[in-house]
């Protein structure tokens, strides 16, 4: 298979690590932000998904 980029000596291209630069950002933000509504809203843990047996 031929590569579709011209070689540059081993360096990835620009627009490759801006996007992914740009996607670890988002992710953080969005962690963070999860985090702090969790905290904010002082909503308690939910329960575990276990099914109780009958007796």
């Amino acid at each position: 298979m031929s590569e579709h980029f011209p070689a540059t000596d081993g360096v990835r291209p620009r627009w490759r690590g801006l996007v992914t630069t740009v996607m670890l950002i988002l992710i953080s933000v969005m962690i963070v932000r999860d985090i702090l509504i969790r905290r904010w809203t002082g909503t308690p843990p939910a329960p575990p998904d276990t099914t109780q047996q009958s007796h």
